[in-house]
């Protein structure tokens, strides 16, 4: 018997199905069994899963006569069911990676519950993200196992099926089937909640559920069928009302019955217009009918429908939501008034500010697109304040980066006045990207552009061929690029590629990247002092793992199951994980955490520390490989989808012809080379030597020494470049941890 049923009803989903059951045949998780339900499909849906079927034993296809509905097909998949506990996925969803193993190590946690509940994240088809709102629902604060009655919050989760596990025999003793009609979630959701005597949570997303762009959804159809509604919260009561040892949740229900109705009436999209007074009426019936005795209204505007759904006033329901729809409009449009008004004042007082004469004292720096303080630019920011004090430093920042920026650093808002007059005075401007477009070059100006990596992937120019840049638009980028004065390079590789690709006139400094003096500088304390504020232990393997960012990939989904790797590669080891900046936070790194082996790093503001902190790097296509190889330590490249990504994006040299390290392109491949110490084996040194001669030319420490004396100093000549055999990278971890002997 499976220790899960995953029951996956089909109608019409032709297009998703095959994306949906993929999703959990690959699952790290292997003892469950797919009960596939055909309601009938008109479609290839059912031709699809009978595929399933005959590949993998574990999927079972069930054929039904006739289309009963999501729910009565879902009835019919519960009694094939064999495991231990039912799960729900509706076809056009998709298990998130890890999801079935992090179900069956909660239900064991917690002696199996009644009802395990998990997160979900929406997905929509332009690759955005949604986390579920009440997230903050399913924190496993508190005990482990609980009633209702001890969190009865949860209550308000949207009111679906397929984020819980349901253990059989539960939902069997009860007799629990969903009803015929559109919102047969409501009446199961509730009914088995309040019945579970055991429930527990699991704060994870397990769950993407698509956002589909044309219909497939009952709740974007503007239709009679939401007076379904109706009839499923009678059955709710219906089922209160035989159970009077639980007539304690009726005004809980009641709550969440007149909250749903409401919501039904408010959103566009749902009623026909004609309908919309018959489904209020219909509503005040219902809440006068049920409206529990001594029961007390919510405050505000909620609680003023509450009582018009009472004495049953549509006008004035009707009128106050027209009211507020012109509310929200107007204040939209005064909103976008405000902000043109801003802009275009803005826009004046900047054009004022170019009138003004030059500073010759001040330099205005910038990173990331004024994400905060780091890269090149804050090494040299650094160095300049050692060799040439009197320059004022400014950082442009983001208003919601701030907090970012070390304490001392001056920081002007992007888009306030102190930034305009900065951008338009200072005589130095740095960044390691362009400025904006609305950045004027004025004569005397100095603008230098550090770059922010060795480039593997395809830049500038190059990138015209390729489908991954088809929306920039190049001839703005070459007149953000034509205010260059300087462009620094690393090695002489980038060298070329910059002056071929950014075809403008600038003059070229091969000094080394400034952020990377730190690798070669960095004492054996250093290394010991950033690994004690990360919380590593002595004597512990750190591998950091930073993959490169990708344009058919919109959010930062490691592409290694990091909880099995941890588990495979045992106590001793510890990974870092550091997602690309380019992608936002989605609460799946935090869930990584739990075994306190798995450190997300994402949000440390000092990429060269965690280098120091390092045994190793793991890394796909990132242009870390070319920092990290200063250091001298093993570099591991796991490269699943290198066809994928160098069609897409187009890369300026074989990385599997001429890697830094060992190379994996398979989890268990990866296992094998972590696990065996290949990682760090002579036929590992030898190709990372290589790759050092390549493109570690002059990264010797003195890197933004070279670049203040020469940009902000005026010297003519550069520092010589120690050569490559001569230098002395920062210690490794065991350098630097190993115990002093006593004389």
């Amino acid at each position: 018997m499976p220790r899960l049923t995953l029951i996956v009803p089909a109608y019409n989903v032709q297009g998703y199905i095959r994306e949906c059951i993929d999703s959990v045949l690959q699952q790290d998780f292997t003892d469950f069994e797919i009960v596939a339900v055909d309601d009938c499909s008109p479609d290839g849906s059912g031709e699809i899963m009978d595929e399933f079927a005959r590949r993998d034993h574990r999927v079972r296809v069930l054929h039904l006569g006739e289309n009963v509905g999501l729910g009565r097909a879902r009835n019919a998949g519960i009694e094939q069911a064999t495991g231990d506990y039912l799960l729900f996925l509706d076809s056009d969803d998709t298990l998130a990676p890890g999801s079935l193993s992090a179900i069956a190590r909660r239900l064991d946690t917690t002696d199996d519950p009644d009802v395990l509940i998990f997160d979900y994240t929406r997905t929509y088809w332009d690759g955005r993200r949604l986390p579920n709102q009440r997230a903050d629902l399913l924190a496993e604060t508190g005990p482990a196992v609980f009633s209702l009655a001890d969190r009865p919050e949860l209550l308000d989760l949207l009111q679906i099926v397929w984020n819980k596990a349901y253990r059989r025999d539960f939902i069997t003793r009860h007799g629990f089937q969903f009803p015929p009609g559109y919102y047969e979630d409501a009446p199961w959701t509730y009914s088995t909640l309040i019945a579970a005597d055991r429930l527990a949570v699991l704060d994870r997303t397990c769950v993407f559920y698509r956002q589909r762009r044309e219909g497939g959804n009952i709740l974007r159809t503007v239709s009679r069928k939401h007076f379904d509604v109706f009839d499923q919260y009678d059955r709710v009561f219906a089922y209160l009302d035989e159970h009077p040892e639980l007539d304690h949740w009726h005004t809980a229900v009641f709550r969440k019955m007149a909250d749903h109705y409401l919501t039904i009436m408010e959103k566009p999209g749902r009623l026909p217009r004609n309908a919309r007074s018959e489904f209020f009426h219909r509503a005040s019936e219902d809440y006068r009918r049920r409206l529990p005795d001594g029961f007390v209204r919510p405050p505000g505007g909620r609680g003023y429908k509450y009582a018009l759904l009472g004495v049953g006033s549509y006008p004035a329901l009707a009128a106050a939501t027209r009211a507020r729809r012109l509310r929200n409009r107007s204040t939209l449009r005064r909103r976008e008034h405000v902000i043109r008004a801003k802009r275009a004042a803005m826009g004046m007082f900047y054009r004022s500010q170019l009138r003004m004469g030059l500073d010759d004292n001040l330099a205005v720096f910038s990173a990331y697109w004024s994400r905060g303080y780091s890269c090149n630019p804050a090494a040299i920011d650094a160095e300049l304040a050692r060799l040439a004090p009197h320059i004022r430093r400014v950082w442009a920042v983001r208003a919601d980066q701030v907090d970012r920026v070390p304490k001392g650093v001056e920081v002007a808002v992007v888009g306030s006045r102190s930034y305009w007059t900065a951008v338009a005075r200072a005589k130095y401007l740095v960044n390691n990207v362009n400025f904006a477009n609305a950045v004027v070059k004025r004569e005397g100006q100095i603008h230098l552009q550090t770059h922010h990596g060795t480039p593997l992937k395809t830049m500038g120019l190059d990138q015209m061929n390729f489908p991954a840049s088809t929306s920039m638009d190049f001839e703005d980028l070459l007149k953000r690029c034509d205010r260059w004065d300087y462009s620094l390079s690393s090695n002489r590789f980038s060298t070329t590629v910059w002056e071929r690709v950014y075809p403008c006139r600038y003059t070229s400094l091969e000094t080394g990247y400034p952020r990377n003096d730190v690798l070669i500088n960095s004492t054996a304390a250093d290394v010991a002092r950033v690994r004690r504020e990360l919380g590593l232990k002595d004597g512990s393997s750190v591998f950091l793992y930073m993959p490169t960012h990708r344009e058919y990939q919109k959010d930062f989904t490691p592409r290694l199951d990091l909880p099995r790797l941890a588990d495979e590669l045992g106590e001793d080891v510890t990974l870092l994980v550091r997602g690309h900046y380019f992608y936002k936070p989605n609460g799946r790194m935090a869930e990584l955490q739990t075994s306190g082996r798995i450190i997300d790093v994402s949000a440390h503001q000092r990429v060269e520390d965690l280098y120091l902190a390092s045994d190793a790097l793991i890394t796909d296509y990132s242009s870390a490989m070319f920092d990290y190889a200063n250091l001298d330590r093993p570099i591991v490249i796991f490269a699943d989808d290198w066809d994928t990504y160098k069609a897409v994006r187009g890369t300026y040299f074989d990385l599997m012809a001429e890697p830094p390290g060992a190379v994996a392109t398979s989890q268990e491949q990866l296992t094998e080379i972590l696990g065996s110490g290949e990682w760090q084996s002579e036929k590992s040194a030898t190709f990372r030597s290589e790759f050092r001669e390549r493109y570690c030319d002059y990264d010797d420490g003195h890197a933004a020494e070279r670049v203040v004396r020469r940009v902000f100093l005026g010297e003519e000549s550069l520092l010589p470049v120690v050569p490559l055999a001569e230098r002395k990278p920062a210690p490794s971890p065991a350098q630097a941890l190993e115990p002093v002997e006593r004389v």
